[in-house]
């Protein structure tokens, strides 16, 4: 099953290893921020939207910045229908 995740790109459904909410970390979360540093580097992340991110997902193979909020994102992962 897949879940649509923004745009017209949809990922695994359980490949998703976690959603973050970019909404409530702050730039002095050093963790987060090294973490997407790290996925950039090594050519994991990929931008859905040019808009205003609300989120990461993070799979088995990549990380996704989202322009959907993560409750969004989480509500559709616990869905038992596909997006």
């Amino acid at each position: 099953m897949f879940i649509h995740i923004g745009n017209d790109l949809s990922v695994l459904k359980s490949s998703v290893t976690c959603v973050i909410n970019l909404e409530t970390v702050s730039p002095s979360q050093k963790d987060v921020t090294d973490f997407i540093n790290s996925e950039d580097e090594q050519g994991r992340l990929q931008y859905v939207t040019e808009e205003l991110p609300k989120s990461l997902v993070v799979t088995d193979d990549k990380t996704y910045v989202c322009s959907l909020s993560a409750s969004l994102l989480l509500n559709r992962l616990k869905s038992s229908e596909s997006f």
